[in-house]
Parts: C-alpha cells; structure tokens; sequence
C-alpha cells in the first residue's frame, strides 16, 4: 500500500469530508531564514483565523502544508501547485519544538509551500480546550521562524474519518498505525482546499 495508492484512495474521501540566504539571528537570540522572517509589526501578523483572509494572504502558484498536531506526533500533508489535491506525506515524530519546527521548514523549503495550515481540534460543541491553545501556541512559535500566512481548518473528526477511509482501503492494523496522522492531514487540508475554490469559485 503505496503513496500512489493513498492519493487514489484516500483523498477522494478526503473531498467528501527564492534563493537561499544564510540565517540571521534575531533579537530574542533566534536563528531563522531571512526569507521566511516575521514581519516586524503587529501581533501574530501571519496568522490568520479566517479562511478567507488566509486565501486572500496566499502567494500564487505556491503549495499549501497541512499539519494534523499531535502530542507524539505531527501528521503531514501537502497540496499541488494549484491547490486543488491533497496528498499525504509524512508523519513527523514529535522531539523538541526547535527539531520539529527545523523539520517542517525543510518540507516547506523543498515543496515550494506558500501557507501552512493546522487543524484546530476544537470539542465536539464548538469549543476550545487544551489541545487547541496547545496548537495555537504552536502556530505562534512557527510564526516566529517563517512570514508564511498560518491558518487554521476545524479538524473535528479528521481521525476517524482517516481510520474509515483507510479500513476501506484493507490496510492492516500496523500500516494504518504508520499512516493515519498524515492521512487525517490531508483530510485536514482537502477540507479547506474544497472551502478556498469554493469561496473563488463564488468570487
């Protein structure tokens, strides 16, 4: 059960649901990529709570990275040029913040990412409790290290529907272990995609 299998497989279901500088050091001491450095005012200014702003905030021809946040672990997907297809791509095993983020900058370098989205593991009502200030927390120490536009996509029920989808698939109980947090990343990130086209198909 390859890659190519999981983009014929799974995202369908998902639908139903520069040149490089060397580092500079900042302020606070921290080493980032001028390329990808925080703009200097405002709070937060690349993140954007609604998805509209964050469609509007995106640069053209550039692909989006759709992360499903974990306490062990952070599931990875990742879009096409045109943003229209999300595919999953790696499960990243959670260290410290600084190794993981250093992990997430070297995909967003390699794919040519222009946003990055999280899904927001709001309750079942609609609130917000730990796991969502956890990735909110997240998303501003990420916005620290690259000017990307971070949004978020509610990710209620991504896993279950990744574990469906990939029941449905015959994948074994060890095989959907390995892939079930990057595949409820791209469930994540086909959910705003579909909503984004939408919203320009509307325009």
């Amino acid at each position: 059960f390859g890659c190519d299998a999981l983009e014929t497989l799974i995202i369908p279901r998902a639908r139903d649901l520069g040149r490089r500088q060397p580092p500079v050091r900042t302020r606070r001491g921290r080493r980032r990529h001028p390329a990808h450095s925080r703009p200097a005012s405002g709070a937060d200014p690349v993140i954007l709570e609604d998805i509209t702003q964050f469609a509007a905030a995106l640069p053209r021809d550039r692909a989006l990275i759709g992360l499903d946040l974990g306490t062990k672990t952070i599931g990875v997907a990742v879009s096409d040029l045109r943003r229209q297809v999300a595919t999953p791509l790696e499960t990243v095993k959670r260290k410290k913040f600084t190794q993981d983020a250093a992990r997430l900058l070297e995909i967003i370098a390699a794919r040519n990412i222009g946003g990055i989205l999280l899904g927001l593991p709001r309750n079942m009502d609609g609130s917000e409790g730990p796991r969502c200030q956890s990735t909110r927390a997240f998303a501003r120490n990420l916005a620290g290290l690259s000017d990307l536009p971070i949004g978020y996509w509610d990710e209620r029920l991504s896993t279950v529907a990744a574990e469906r989808a990939l029941l449905e698939s015959d994948t074994s109980r060890a095989r959907r272990a390995e892939l079930i947090d990057n595949v409820a990343a791209a469930i994540i990130l086909q959910g705003a995609l579909d909503r984004m086209n939408h919203l320009g198909a509307r325009a």
